[in-house]
């Protein structure tokens, strides 16, 4: 299994970047949460000129973002500049949609915008529409400035099937946030593989294979008498399960779902940040420091539960056994957010995995 790293943009990401490369790490992600953390195509950039191996992604990008020939535009850029290194991922805005208030979009303009991606990156033209007028569009000028010669690769974001279905129309890959179950990766897998079907495409290229399938996560190891809920192991995975918490909150469907204690947090959540699951301003309440590093007095929301769902808490043999059912689901690469110390948890990452 590979494994890469997700992270925030900011100042000196680029160090960041450069030591995942040094420590052999295949990929390097940025966040795409506009209003929440800075610009990844800034970020990127800086990486594209510091590194000279690793691939480098946006995870993930979203067409109630940005347009088609504005993100485009983004991509062929990095392209020229790290050649075949840039990973396209792409999404319905769920969390960046969400944080300004708004809702994420539908799968099937998801489809169309990646197609449009797809097309424009390749050097294609696309049809591109604004209302009632439609025009086709393509790069005007290529070469120095942008890259339509190298190959992106394309990663959709999926937790169900219908996202999936449109990985596998479209010949991408797929990333998931959090989704260590490897009876849901197989689901996956199958919704993309048949979604190929009826296409022109080969069920079984690479851009069909397991190979681009992607897992974001965090990994906390213990020895043999680590306290694996411990505060320790709850800064390490808050942020993850934080995440899920204010998208619960945000979303009242969401945590109809959850179990009896999910849901008890979830409230706890809301009281705590002053706001309610209904409030037209509850965005500006839950979603501050979001996928940073939790504080101290929210570790208590921290449940047991949510934490092995969507993270690796455990001795190495128990992680490594997990990380071993997640690549024979069909995992390719897994990647990890570190918040606490990134380079010391990168460096761990690297060694698990040596």
């Amino acid at each position: 299994m590979r494994a890469g790293v997700v992270v925030a943009a900011h100042p000196g990401v680029e160090d960041l970047a450069v030591r995942a490369e040094e420590l052999g790490l295949h990929s390097f992600w940025v966040n795409d949460t506009p209003m929440v953390h800075g610009d990844p195509f800034v970020a990127l950039s800086l990486c594209a000129k510091a590194t000279r191996r690793i691939r480098l992604g946006i995870g993930v990008t979203s067409p109630a973002l940005r347009s088609a020939p504005a993100a485009a535009s983004g991509f062929a850029s990095l392209n020229a500049l790290a050649p075949g290194r840039i990973i396209c991922g792409v999404g319905t805005g769920n969390t960046a949609r969400r944080t300004l208030g708004m809702p994420p979009t539908t799968v099937a303009t998801l489809e169309q915008f990646t197609a449009a991606l797809q097309d424009l990156c390749a050097g294609r033209p696309t049809a591109y529409r604004e209302g009632d007028r439609a025009r086709d569009i393509r790069f005007l000028h290529t070469g120095a400035q942008v890259n339509t010669t190298d190959p992106i690769e394309f990663v959709v974001a999926a937790l169900g099937p219908k996202a999936a279905a449109v990985a596998g129309r479209r010949g991408a890959g797929l990333i998931s946030f959090g989704l260590l179950d490897p009876v849901a990766w197989h689901r996956l897998h199958d919704a993309r593989r048949q979604a190929v079907h009826g296409t022109s495409r080969d069920p079984d290229s690479h851009e069909n294979s397991c190979e681009n399938s992607y897992v974001v996560t965090s990994i906390h190891l213990l020895d043999e008498n680590g306290d694996p809920h411990g505060d320790a192991a709850r800064d390490a995975t808050g942020h993850l399960v934080l995440s899920l918490l204010d998208f619960a909150a945000d979303t009242p469907a969401v945590a109809e779902q959850l179990g009896p204690d999910e849901r008890a947090a979830v409230r706890a959540l809301l009281d705590r940040r002053g706001t309610t699951a209904t409030a037209p301003d509850r965005y500006t309440k839950l979603y501050p420091g979001y996928l940073g590093r939790i504080a101290a007095q929210d570790r208590d929301l921290v449940l047991p539960s949510l934490m092995n769902t969507l993270a690796l808490v455990g001795t190495r043999d128990a992680v490594l056994n997990r990380m071993t059912a997640l690549e024979q689901a069909g995992i390719g690469e897994l990647l990890i957010q570190p918040v606490i110390d990134p380079p010391a948890e990168m460096a761990q990452l690297a060694e698990l995995l040596a």
